[in-house]
């Protein structure tokens, strides 16, 4: 079987298992619509539950038509000649700088991607977000952070990938493991630098004012031995309407993040209980875990690549018919994702066993009664339903699904 049919069946299969999932989800949430689950019933009213479902099935719907575009736009790029014809668009201007080619064909079918992308961003945004009541984004702020956002990816990602095409040409056979190596210490360092120095740029965050919450939350930070740098409110109602708390950095810049939403809505038992449950995360090392597991994947994955842009079927098989080495890394990460689809479900598995430990850990050291109160107003408020489809929910969710994490901290209190 050639490269370009095992690529092809992959596209193609991965669509439509998205297509029957999704269309399972919206099937099943609105089959579930009119009756709030008994679990649920005392604090979460049908109307709630009815936009709950309405919003699960109006993302979805987008979702669907966003991966057969985006499965589309992939076949155009590859098979189609798309990326081909880029490449030789540059070829014509910049004949003998090969690096600098290479950079501006990567960033162009970026470009292209992205351009593509963003009517569904701005949908989601402005029709689905805004009918539902959760965006407060103008699109003057829409464009700001659009430009930002592209900056700071420009200036981040364009010296890796500059590093990244003169290593492959001039580093010998084991360019990959020094790229492996620059790329980890590059992203140890963002984990680092991320809350001081970038995400200020897109939010504001400010020290938590309330005494009394603060005090509360620095005895449990010290009962659980967590360090932070401070403890911050991010001014997420600027752009939506849905809360959240979390942890950033790595080492000694560790924040603690409470959106301002959050706190609007959570008392102050029901706050720690959630933080409880980060610090969960924190203490059975999830955080470092996923870092390893990154680091472990990109290995083997820079390793194959040096493997593959010396295969001519490789660039044969995508509709490339002059090999390069940028070139061989575009495609890489154009069509690795295909064949990844199907280890989702393995991935979402394990972050659900996760969560489960994190909800373990926040209902022995807070109290699992005021986590399953705060989880109840958060899928309230942020109209998560609580029907999804099982077999959806095996194959995509991070979190386990509301009525059996329910079930499952109820067994505390009970």
């Amino acid at each position: 079987m050639s490269f370009t049919l095992t690529f092809v069946s992959l596209l193609i299969a991965s669509t439509l298992i998205r297509l029957w999932l999704g269309g399972r989800h919206i099937t099943y949430v609105q089959a579930h619509r009119n009756l709030v689950p008994a679990a649920f019933s005392d604090n979460i009213t049908l109307d709630a539950h009815q936009k709950a479902a309405d919003y699960t099935s109006a993302k979805t719907k987008l979702a669907l038509t966003e991966a057969v575009t985006q499965a589309l736009f992939l076949a155009v790029l590859t098979l189609g000649g798309g990326l081909q014809l880029i490449d030789d668009s540059w070829r014509t201007v910049l004949a003998n700088q090969e690096i600098v080619r290479g950079v501006l064909v990567i960033c162009s079918a970026m470009l292209i991607g992205g351009l593509i992308d963003l009517p569904f961003e701005y949908y989601k945004t402005f029709l689905v977000d805004e009918q539902f009541g959760f965006n407060k984004m103008t699109p003057a702020m829409f464009v700001n952070d659009l430009i930002k956002h592209s900056l700071v990816g420009l200036a981040l990602g364009g010296p890796i990938l500059l590093v990244a095409l003169w290593l492959m040409q001039g580093a010998g056979d084991y360019w990959w493991l020094y790229l492996w190596l620059i790329w980890s210490a590059f992203n140890l360092i963002m984990l680092a630098v991320y809350p001081t120095f970038i995400a200020p740029l897109f939010n504001k965050f400010t020290p938590l004012k309330d005494e009394n919450l603060k005090e509360r939350i620095e005895m449990l930070l010290t009962k659980c031995g967590f360090k932070s740098q401070g403890l911050f409110v991010m001014d997420g109602s600027s752009r939506s309407s849905h809360g959240n708390a979390y942890f950033t950095g790595f080492g000694a810049s560790k924040r603690v993040v409470f959106f301002d939403t959050l706190l609007e809505r959570l008392n102050a038992d029901e706050i720690e209980s959630v933080l409880a449950h980060e610090l969960g995360h924190f203490k059975h090392r999830h955080v470092i875990k996923r870092i390893a597991m990154m680091f472990f994947v990109s290995f083997l994955g820079l390793a194959l690549l040096g493997w593959l842009m010396n295969q001519p079927w490789f660039y044969n098989d995508l509709g490339i018919n002059q090999a390069s080495n940028y070139m061989a890394l575009m495609l890489f990460m154009l069509v690795s994702p295909v064949f990844l689809f199907l280890l989702r479900p393995i991935m979402a598995s394990y972050s659900r066993k996760n969560e489960f430990e994190a909800d373990d850990y926040a209902a022995k050291h807070a109290s699992a009664k005021h986590l399953v109160k705060a989880l109840v107003k958060l899928y309230r408020d942020n109209a998560s339903t609580l029907t999804p489809d099982p077999l959806h929910s095996v194959f995509y969710d991070s979190h386990p699904p509301a009525s059996i994490r329910i079930s499952k901290l109820s067994g505390y209190t009970s």
